[in-house]
């Protein structure tokens, strides 16, 4: 397995790692993430298929793109792979063309799933599609052992519109899905959030999907307010250092909820993800320094399973982006410390993260949460 790294800015190549001579023309895989208005540009897809003339290219808009150990803004960064003896198939759907995200998320893991699979990386849309159901659906054709991870696309703090993209331009409404075959694949996986919870908890009674209306048959706004104190005068934007905390059920590891943001003349609260009636709930606070030490638990967790990766590709989340601020590239550099040298970092910030809570289990859909999964092919 051979990896290069490269950076595109400004129009040009900033930057290319390829200290294995990965030859360009025998990528099998090229995974780039990036500025959005750099995506939608014909000319910039035209300049990667140059590159790369035999790859498979995904493509998704980003909030934050990682390169190395650092975090930049309104770039593309660009990993490219060369397997020994791994294989990959890829899929791309459109959620037009289905009822729901879940009946995608189905479709979509039902193309992969042949003899050998280990590992689906997905790519999602991250303003039309649903990542709670998009995941459910993924779960629902899934063997054993098979590990999901990737996540949803971002733009920025903008969050006008995201875009992904197959072997073409990247466009609204796709969502691509990478399936990794072959017994020599070594792979690991870790997710953690950081933040610390406080107060009781309690049981969401009142909610649609992702809108949240009653907690204890209580509205959830105006407690959610209450424990906010002065913070509640700064909502929304404030909403990003206190998300929430769900279970699932009583046995279900909890999983972090984002706020996007409020409906103040319907007494509401839309969150990142869905959360179900009967889920209990606590909420949450952020402490900088519990967040990076979530980056160092993630990167020792992972190593934990695979102690030699070739490659960790790192997907956060935009809010853990905007409440870091100019401490956001520490989260980088700890996974750096941690993996070492010889392992190449790519990733992206996210508008949600797709990886299992449990060793190799289901995935989740997380928010405010850095989730790390590293691969390498043994000879």
């Amino acid at each position: 397995m051979k990896v290069a790294k490269l950076l595109f800015a400004d129009g040009i190549w900033k930057s290319e790692i390829n200290d294995e001579n990965l030859d360009y023309q025998k990528a099998q895989l090229v995974l780039g993430y990036g500025c959005r208005n750099t995506l939608e540009n014909p000319d910039f897809f035209e300049v990667m298929k140059a590159k790369f003339p035999d790859a498979e290219i995904a493509l998704s808009s980003s909030s934050g793109e990682i390169f190395c150990n650092e975090v930049f803004d309104e770039t593309v960064t660009v990993t490219a792979i060369e397997f020994s003896s791994s294989y990959i198939k890829t899929q791309q759907i459109d959620i037009n063309d289905f009822q729901n995200s879940y009946e995608a998320g189905k479709a979509l893991f039902k193309n992969l799933c042949h003899e050998n699979l280990r590992w689906v990386f997905v790519l999602s849309d991250g303003s039309k599609v649903n990542g709670s159901q998009l995941v459910k659906g993924l779960n629902e054709g899934r063997p054993e052992g098979v590990l999901i991870s990737g996540g949803l696309a971002g733009d920025g703090d903008r969050f006008e519109k995201t875009v992904v993209g197959l072997n073409e331009v990247p466009v609204c409404n796709k969502i691509v899905a990478i399936g990794f075959y072959g017994e020599k694949l070594e792979l690991s996986h870790a997710s953690f959030g950081g933040w610390e919870s406080f107060g009781l908890e309690r049981t969401v009674t009142k909610s649609q999907n992702n809108i949240l209306v009653e907690i204890d048959n209580k509205n959830a706004l105006d407690l959610y307010k209450n424990y906010l104190g002065k913070y509640a005068e700064e909502l929304p934007s404030s909403a990003l250092l206190f998300p929430l905390s769900l279970k699932l059920n009583e046995n279900s590891a909890p999983v972090v909820r984002t706020i996007l943001s409020i409906n103040e003349k319907s007494n509401m609260m839309i969150f990142a993800g869905d959360l179900p009636e009967g889920s209990r709930v606590r909420f949450m606070k952020a402490n900088l320094d519990r967040l990076i030490d979530a980056a160092n638990d993630a990167a020792h967790g992972c190593l934990q399973m695979n102690p030699d990766p070739k490659l960790a590709i790192i997907v956060s989340c935009v809010g853990r982006k905007m409440v870091l601020g100019e401490r956001v590239s520490e989260e980088v550099e700890i996974v750096r410390d941690v993996l070492g040298t010889k392992t190449a970092l790519n990733g992206f910030y996210s508008y949600g993260e797709i990886s299992p809570v449990k060793p190799f289990g289901e995935c989740a859909l997380h928010n405010q949460t850095i989730t790390i999964t590293t691969v390498n092919e043994t000879e």
